[in-house]
Formats: structure tokens, sequence, C-alpha cells
């Protein structure tokens, strides 16, 4: 698969690689994300050097170590190195000789530290003195949060402060899935980022298997044998985090509320806050807040699983596992399409409020900033709700997944409905001007609508999340 969006990054390191001083970055991102390509990439384009740690003793690491580093530095590889400072050591005495400068990209540095604590310091020294020296470009990069904040972003660390450029990588926005996977259909976009969210991983997994919707999800994700299969654990051991799965398999079984997990974990809400904000910093979950209330009001506060792929591994693969690896690959397919219809349409809305502030003066040219949803007990529900930037105006939003293009009677009858709702109880007092919008897969042309009435389609939505 080709290498798609991620000039915003590779700019922020080719400022580096062309700095005339010595610089640092670290590089920092969940499993799967896409950070390997990304350096792989940039090391390509600066003629730089590659290397991955793995879990080797550390006499081995420094050999492989040594012979990637041979690619640069001619017969760097024939000393033997007792300890990591001799080899960074004699890299900056070569690296001055040589005028090479990097990059050097160690990727899966907790790998290294694990094996060498001692390895954190040596780098320490080596980024301030020596390698400072010799002008080297250096990035530092890992998958487990856990211990990259223990090695480097952590106050505390060894390499607290050092770097100049700090990049977590998350996933790749909707907008780039067409590009990526060669679909041409915006609601065929929206129905596969549903499954597979924007890791580039899964992506290359499903572009490799060529089969269809359904067979691809069955391939890799529901078979026992598939790629996918367990990926929700495996990311959870790198994190050294699976304590958290029953709180996820909470939310997956429709808990959303504190009180609702503590009923389902059995366990009471205190006990289980910590791991809250550990699920909060793995960017696994998110607290959603109803419009117009703060983040201390839990009463209205939810959580969800963040992650399109978590959510559909929690909501339907996790209750059926079992059911799965005793049935055919048909009948597991058959399932799978009595199943989709409100993973499709919990998407879709995170699509819509997510497009909201992203559509500069495109809604009655009006700029809107952050959308949410709001619930309160027996209140109307609203999906989409956000102040405009001047705080003049109310958007308020319905998104609505359905089967087939809709007709311009229906979306009429819709936007009427929605306007016969009113305004939120948090909204009742303003007298701001009101806009509304209806997201809806595809549209028919030649609405006739007033300007503050819009209606929004996927493509229209999959171009501004670019």
């Amino acid at each position: 698969m080709k290498f798609i969006n991620r000039q915003q990054e590779l700019s922020r390191l080719d400022r580096l690689a062309n700095s005339e001083e010595a610089a640092m970055a670290v590089i920092w991102g969940r499993r799967r994300v896409g950070k390997t390509r990304l350096l792989l990439e940039w090391a390509h384009k600066y003629q730089g050097i590659y290397y991955t740690a793995d879990e080797s003793a550390p006499a081995i690491q420094r050999k492989y170590f040594a012979l990637a580093l041979q690619q640069a530095l001619p017969d760097f590889a024939a000393v033997e190195y007792s300890d990591w400072h001799s080899l960074f050591m004699r890299l900056a005495k070569e690296a001055m000789y040589t005028g090479w400068r990097g990059p050097l990209i160690i990727d899966e540095l907790p790998y290294l530290i694990s094996s060498s604590p001692e390895l954190a310091s040596v780098l320490q020294k080596f980024i301030d003195h020596e390698g400072k020296k010799a002008k080297m470009i250096v990035a530092l990069s890992g998958s487990s949060q856990r211990m990259m904040q223990g090695a480097v972003l952590d106050a505390s660390a060894p390499l607290f402060g050092r770097a100049n450029e700090i990049i977590k990588l998350g996933p790749i926005t909707a907008g780039y899935m067409a590009e990526g996977l060669n679909i041409k259909s915006s609601r065929e976009v929206v129905e596969t980022y549903s499954i597979w969210g924007g890791i580039p991983r899964y992506w290359e997994l499903v572009n490799n298997n060529r089969g269809s919707f359904f067979e691809n999800i069955d391939q890799l994700v529901l078979d026992p044998l598939g790629a996918l299969n367990d990926e929700p654990n495996h990311l959870l051991l790198e994190e050294a985090a699976i304590s958290l799965r029953p709180i996820l398999d909470a939310i997956g079984l429709g808990a959303h509320r504190l009180s609702e997990i503590a009923a389902r974990i059995g366990q009471p809400v205190t006990s289980f806050m910590r791991q809250i904000q550990r699920l909060l910093e793995l960017d696994l979950i998110e607290r959603e807040i109803s419009f117009g209330s703060t983040e201390y009001n839990s009463k209205r506060t939810l959580y969800k699983i963040k992650d399109p792929f978590m959510r559909f591994w929690f909501e339907i693969v996790a209750p059926q596992r079992s059911y799965f690896t005793q049935i055919s690959s048909a009948q597991r397919q058959a399932y799978l399409k009595n199943s989709f219809q409100h993973i499709f349409s919990v998407t879709w809305e995170d699509l819509s409020r997510a497009a909201v502030p992203r559509f500069p003066y495109q809604l009655s040219n009006i700029a809107f900033g952050r959308a949410s949803r709001y619930w309160h007990k027996q209140d109307s529900e609203w999906d989409i709700l956000a102040n405009s930037v001047e705080g003049k105006a109310l958007f308020i939003g319905e998104a609505k997944w359905i089967a087939k293009p809709p007709s311009a009677q229906w979306i009429y009858k819709t936007i009427e409905e929605l306007k016969y709702k009113g305004l939120p109880p948090t909204a009742r007092q303003s007298n701001k001007q009101v806009v509304y919008g209806l997201f809806i897969p595809e549209k028919p042309k030649d609405l006739d609508l007033p300007e503050n009435i819009q209606v929004i389609d996927a493509n229209e939505v999959l171009q501004v999340l670019r």
C-alpha cells in the first residue's frame, strides 16, 4: 500500500534532518499505527540508518546495531563492543570523521532499555555531549506508551527535555481510506472505516486479502486463525494492561456509565477509576460529555470505545468468539450481515461530529467549534450540537445512516422533525442564530432549502476529514 497522509509528520522530521545542529525526535504511538513506515520513508529520503530492536540479549543487540550502522560507517561492526557506552563513543567519533549526521533511527527503543536499563543514561550523555558535537540527528521510537513514558516522556526520564520534536502518531483519518484501499463509493468508505478504523496495518491486510467486505472480516478477524482474531489482547499485553480488558468488555456489552460498568464487572466505581484513566491515556476509550455540561459532572458523562476496530471487536466479536469457532465461514458472514447497522450508525455519527469544525464557513457561512451530543434523563437527544466560534450561532444536526439514497420529500420531513424538537435545554435561554444540518450517506441534487439548513453527504464529510 502506498504511503499516505503523513505529510505533516514527515515535514516536521524533514526540518530536523535539514537542521545545521544536532537534533532529536521522539515518535510514539500504538501498535500497527504506521511508525515504522513513516520512519523508513524518512530514512530513505536522507540515506539514514534505521534499526529496529527486539528482545534479544544485549550483546546480540549491539552486534545487530553495529551491522546496521555499517551501512553508513564502513567496518563499524568489525569491532566487538563490550557495552553501549563504547559503541556510542565510537559512533560519535566515526560520525565526526566521515561527516555523517544521520538520521539515526532506533525503533522499538523500549526493548533495548528493558534488557539494558543503563542505555537510557548512555543515550542521554551521547545526545548531550558527543552526539551534539557530531551534530547527529537521532530519532527514538516505540509502541509501548508505558515504556516510552518511562524512558523518554516522563519528567523523571533520563532523556526528558532533549527532544526537538515529539510526535504522537495517531490513526489515519477516514478521508484517506478511499485512496489507501482504492474504494470508489463514499458509502463504502464509511462502512469499511467502521470496521478497520484508521490503522494502516489493518488496511494493508485488507488490501492484500482481496476478498469481499464480509470475506475480509471473516478471514482476518472471525476465523480463529485470522491475523487479527486476538488483536485487542496483543495490544493490551504490549502495554502490560491486560487487567483493563474487563472494562472494555463491559463497554462493548453496552455499559457506558460508570455505574453500569461497575454493575457489569461486579466492582465498586472507586476500585477501577485508575484503569479508566489508563484506558483514556492509551486512547482506547474516550469520555463523552453531554453538550453544555462539564467533565466533572459524572452523571452527564459516558465512556465509549474510541477506535472503530476495537469497538467492532468488543461489540460483535468478543461476545460470540466461542460460537464463531463452531460454525462455518458462510454462517459467520450471515451473522455479520444482520449485525452491522448499529456499527455503521455509530461511526457515521462520530465522523459527522468530527467534520463540523472542519467545515470552514461552509455551514451557512459560519465557522463552528467542536461538536458533541446532548442527552439528559427523559429529555430528547440530539446527535450533533456545536456553538459557532464567535458564540453567536448554534448548529443542530442529525446523522442518519440509511440503506438507500433518500428522496427529497424524506429529507424535508426529517428536517422538519429536527426543527420540531426545538432547542436543547442548555441553549434555550440564548438568542443565537440556529443552523440545522442533516448528515446522510447520499443526497439528491437540486434540494430547495433555506440558507440556515444544510444537507451534508458522506463525500463532503470525507473531503474535510483529510
